[in-house]
């Protein structure tokens, strides 16, 4: 039934592309067999009506009209047609490093919502002058996340300009309220994605932080207008200046918890009892009460008070979860990785993936079908059904009508497009997909062809029309400033291929390190930058987070390594232990974060992940800093451990439970 709607709706679509006359009801239902073939009048009249706004969803301009005033409100004399004009998307021409600007920037949403809304827009722009041809990954590799509670609905609500209903947690009370909200943009910053917008009840603007969202938005029907001089990434720019006016006091074991003493703008001063007294600013209480918490009984956050009681719940929450008895599970066959929570492919991605297909093919004679599922992320069986597809779509009685496709040795050619030669214009979520993508690489440090960026950037929002002014409604800052310098060192590292000097914080064993390493390249993963290099010290590869850098130069020495394999954040190669995690679905980035060897779904539905290790030293300090979101099934001796360290830290907070 899906390729049967499938092929009705692009017929519908050759049919109203086909003539500026337009056609009737009752000329397309003679045309269109599907129709003809409806049970009732009733029921072929409500197909017609789905199908009509099932393209207006998708942003195909279908119009409706009368040539005879006199005859307006008669269903009868309407008329439907597809505004060419409208539909085709405009020329555009870009150079080589434009082209290349815009396959990164699409590339950054590849594991994100908007993955497959910026490959479809990249794929229209190659009939527009973007190169299609492979080329090199870049040195710095960034990706956008968009796997917080309820991204989907909201930008959906965002984008349509309509109110929403949803329970909120507000950081300050910790109270649960209900929240009416017309949305104005979303923007991500400080590793969190927050909505801005008019709040309705408080009758001004507010700010709102995904992760703390309690119940799913209900979307309203009422439609509103966003202030027009509004800009997301203006308003991300007030949220640091916002978030860094909160101060930590914390006391730290002197000689320990190097990762807080190198945060920017932290001060020391001694205590008595050889403790040290700490204070630093910080963005976001949840992120600084997780890091305090991975000390365990090193640290003693001591204001502000929501601080401390956040760092004392996840905690509480950690202890809970290692005294209670762990689930059962088993990993008895090949147990699957928890689902991204991504929708499967609909009859309407089918549709506008089959008007995308018709250019391409048009644009790339005789293209191999492996080649061509590859560009369309399917596989090539997906793609041979859907050029038969094409090849039986059109009009009933005039055979001249049909797209003519050959499948000859595994290449693919057509003819005669029928209408659909042309790409179709952008949607939203494409071209805001491509121009946020594109704000990013201009925001990161040292790029060193800014001007093709922006110049790509211009001429997109440009030819984008309407929809490219939805980009002010949504931005990300994946750098900030106390980062942008090591990036920027260590981008020169890469492309001058020359070694770094790095004097660096290592976590599991709380010490700094001095190390000479051979940088290959830099990613964004879990919201923090990381440098893959070649450590001399350690003999091998290794990952490092440049917000544990506390120093990096840029030397002399020439970089004699290669890149042979993929980088991995954790690598198990060497790792001799087996350790089992259970997991609640905020913690299953675990999962793929530490290579887990194996998965199952525990008897109360959390997953168990089996973790390769070489040392367990790191563990307890994770377990605690997730307060609960994460345990230790086995073996029962880092249970026992992690939880001895957790009962330490809490000890720390002992006396100020009885004030």
């Amino acid at each position: 039934m899906s390729a049967k709607r499938t092929e009705r709706l692009l017929t519908l679509v050759m049919l109203l592309l086909s003539t500026r006359q337009g056609w009737t009801k009752e000329e397309l239902f003679r045309e269109i067999e599907q129709y003809e073939q409806a049970p009732t009048a009733a029921a072929r009249e409500k197909l017609f009506d789905r199908d009509k706004a099932t393209l207006r969803e998708q942003g195909i301009p279908l119009e409706s009209f009368t040539e005879d005033p006199l005859f307006d409100n008669d269903n009868a004399s309407t008329r439907y047609r597809i505004n060419a004009d409208e539909y085709r998307l405009p020329g555009m021409s870009f150079t080589a490093a434009e082209s290349a600007a815009l396959t990164i920037a699409a590339g950054m949403w590849k594991e994100a919502s908007l993955g497959s809304a910026a490959s479809r827009a990249l794929r229209k722009l190659q009939g527009r002058g973007v190169g299609a041809e492979l080329s090199p990954p870049p040195p710095i590799d960034a990706r956008i996340q968009t796997n917080e509670p309820f991204w989907d609905e909201l930008w959906q609500a965002t984008s349509a300009r309509r109110a929403v209903r949803f329970g909120y947690r507000a950081a300050s009370t910790g109270e649960e309220r209900e929240r009416r909200v017309q949305p104005w943009g979303m923007g991500s910053r400080f590793g969190h994605w927050y909505l801005v917008g008019f709040d309705l009840d408080r009758k001004a603007e507010r700010w709102f932080r995904l992760s703390r969202m309690t119940t799913p938005p209900a979307t309203q029907t009422a439609i509103y207008s966003v202030p027009p001089h509004f800009s997301m990434s203006a308003s991300l720019a007030t949220l640091n200046a916002e978030a860094l006016g909160r101060r930590a006091t914390v006391a730290v074991r002197t000689g320990t918890c190097h990762l807080l003493r190198t945060r920017p703008g932290a001060n020391s001063t001694p205590r008595s009892g050889g403790w040290d007294t700490l204070e630093f600013s910080y963005a976001d209480e949840g992120a600084a009460a997780r890091e305090i918490a991975s000390f365990g009984s090193n640290a003693e956050a001591l204001s502000p008070e929501p601080l401390v009681a956040e760092v004392r719940r996840r905690l509480d929450g950690a202890a809970r979860a290692l005294r209670d008895a762990p689930p059962s599970y088993s990993f008895d066959g090949k147990a699957a990785k928890p689902a991204s929570g991504r929708p499967t492919s609909s009859t309407e991605d089918r549709l506008l993936r089959l008007l995308d297909l018709v250019p391409y093919l048009l644009n790339h004679p005789g293209v191999e079908v492996a080649v061509a599922a590859r560009d369309f992320g399917i596989s090539p069986a997906q793609l041979i059904t859907d050029v038969e597809l094409i090849f039986v779509s059109g009009p009933r009685f005039y055979p001249d009508g049909l797209i003519d496709i050959q499948l000859e040795d595994d290449r693919i050619h057509i003819s005669d497009p029928q209408f659909l030669g042309d790409p179709i214009r952008f949607g939203l979520d494409e071209v805001c997909a491509l121009l946020v993508g594109l704000d990013a690489l201009i925001n990161l440090p040292g790029l060193p062809d800014d001007s093709a960026v922006r110049s790509a950037r211009e001429k997109l929002r440009a030819g984008a029309g309407d929809a490219g002014r939805m980009n002010d409604s949504i931005a990300t800052r994946i750098t900030e400033d106390e980062v942008a310098p090591v990036l920027a060192t260590v981008r020169a590292g890469i492309e001058q291929q020359r070694q770094l000097h790095l004097r660096y914080v290592v976590p599991a064993r709380d010490e700094v390190t001095e190390r000479f390493v051979e940088p290959l390249g830099a990613f964004l993963h879990q919201d923090a930058w990381y440098l893959d290099a070649w450590c001399h010290s350690a003999g091998g590869r290794r990952n490092f987070r440049l917000d544990r850098v506390q120093q990096v130069e840029l030397t002399d020495l020439p970089a004699t390594a290669k890149a042979e394999t993929p980088s991995a954040i954790f690598d198990p190669t060497g790792a001799h232990s087996a350790v089992v995690l259970v997991l609640t679905p905020g913690a299953q980035w675990i999962v793929e974060s530490y290579a887990a060897e194996r998965t199952a779904t525990t008897a109360d539905g959390r997953v168990a992940a089996e973790i390769m290790v070489s040392t367990s030293a790191w563990l307890p300090g994770l377990v605690a800093s997730l307060g609960g979101e994460c345990s230790v099934a086995e073996p029962e001796t880092e249970r026992e451990s992690a939880l001895r360290f957790v009962e330490a830290a809490l000890a720390v907070y002992a006396p100020r439970t009885g004030n």
